[in-house]
């Protein structure tokens, strides 16, 4: 054959296949809405791309959805490249996904992420629902108990903690001060006495270097990227990723130091903290496939430092900054905390029934402010269904918890601070 002829056959066979992947990809389009998602609105969807190029926005992620959300209703559909997604923006919706049917929607989708985070899902937040999941969740529920009601160690450690808070900010008294590094040590510190024991002076190089670390994966993993969407983008070089594998490294190498120590000085019957008692829940397993491994001891343990560390501070910060900016409020808790403690003693956890407004300021900042915008993406695990639509196996679900909580039917005012206005417990009842 010519080879000219040859190229062109080539150059043919390609144009035909890219045209036959992208006829594929529309052809997937059209049959989301044959499948029974026809009823639900949807952005208009593109192949390969899916609604991607309608994403395009200054706004964050819960912002544009909750905008969205205005135009298409609670329920709405796109595709985020070839995953087809529903956001949800309704609290009785909400409420079907998490708790109604929720191991139906107790799927996790698998991405490059958080399956490098994760060791491959072996954590509880991140892995799908199983034997398996179940087993850990049930042990790490049980071990939480160490810290629970009845037990004065979590109360000790957070008192512990707060008196060397106010030390250090009363040895800056007078001075302008960056409260994020110093409340994110306070944090961190009560974290590493719960996972394993632990505590540090504020510049100790093991402290820092868990600050670093921790933070350097809630930075990555909060920008998210296309890598999650399109895996095989993982091929090329990636910052981002490149910096999570960093910080992914310098925390397993810590925590398994932390676990090789704890098996050399475990007591049975006897747990010091998190990973004592997870190991002597592992030692209690039958042997079987649904036993968890030391890397899920270890993911578990990271993951306490994932959701607890980032989470607590940032609602100190901005509990600080609306108390800054509603003196009278910051006025109106002082005088209950005066009220009920007095000022020789600091508050306990029984006093917290007897701090109505307080409890009412703290609801409201995270009301205001969630430190979770969108909740961790739910995965459908079988054919079901949502508010009365269908929702195919594989259905991406995305909760947009700064729309529930800014929902003007449930909200007076709901971009305003109003704590025991805005906000009371019987409201929480009623919503959830």
């Amino acid at each position: 054959m010519c080879p000219v002829m040859s190229s062109v056959s080539s150059a043919t066979l390609l144009y035909c296949f890219c045209g036959a992947l992208l006829v594929l990809m529309l052809v997937k389009c059209m049959l989301g809405q044959r499948r029974g998602v026809v009823s639900v609105p949807r952005l208009p969807c593109l192949p390969v791309v899916g609604s991607l190029l309608h994403l395009r926005s200054s706004l964050p992620p819960h912002l544009l959805f909750t905008q969205l959300a205005g135009r298409y209703g609670s329920l709405f559909g796109l595709y985020m490249g070839p995953h087809y997604t529903l956001v949800v923006s309704e609290v009785s919706l909400v409420r079907e996904v998490l708790l109604q049917r929720g191991r139906e929607f107790a799927g996790r989708p698998k991405m490059v992420t958080t399956d490098l985070l994760t060791q491959g899902g072996k954590d509880i937040a991140f892995a799908d629902y199983s034997p398996l999941w179940k087993n850990h969740r049930r042990l790490v529920q049980s071990s939480f108990t160490l810290f629970g009601e009845g037990s004065s160690k979590l109360q000790t450690i957070v008192v512990d903690a707060a008196d060397s808070l106010c030390e250090e900010l009363q040895a800056c008294r007078g001075q302008c001060l960056d409260l994020s590094p110093v409340l994110m040590r306070a944090v961190t510190n009560v974290v590493c006495r719960l996972v394993f024991n632990s505590s540090y002076k504020p510049n100790d190089p093991e402290l820092l270097k868990v600050m670093d670390y921790n933070d350097g994966i809630v930075q990555t993993i909060a920008r998210g990227g296309l890598v999650d969407i399109f895996p095989w983008l993982k091929i090329f070089p990636n910052k981002d990723l490149s910096k999570l594998k960093q910080c992914v490294c310098v925390r397993d190498q810590l925590l398994h130091k932390k676990l090789l120590e704890h098996k050399v000085t475990l007591t049975p019957g006897e747990p010091r903290d998190l990973l004592d008692a997870l190991l002597i829940g592992q030692m209690k397993g039958s042997g079987g496939d649904d036993d968890i491994t030391d890397d899920h001891a270890l993911m578990t343990a990271a993951e306490a430092f994932g959701a607890g560390v980032e989470t607590t501070s940032t609602t100190l910060l901005w509990a600080i900054a609306f108390l800054l900016h509603h003196p009278q409020v910051q006025e109106r808790v002082q005088a209950e905390l005066d009220e009920v403690l007095g000022r020789d003693r600091p508050p306990a956890l029984s006093d917290r029934s007897s701090l109505p407004f307080l409890e009412s300021v703290i609801c409201e900042v995270m009301r205001i402010r969630p430190v979770s915008p969108i909740l961790i993406p739910h995965v459908a695990m079988q054919d079901t269904s949502l508010g009365g639509h269908s929702v195919p196996k594989g259905t991406r679900v995305l909760v947009n918890m700064w729309a529930i909580h800014h929902d003007p039917k449930h909200w007076e005012e709901a971009d305003t601070f109003r704590p025991g206005e805005n906000f009371t417990l019987s409201t929480l009842q009623m919503l959830w």
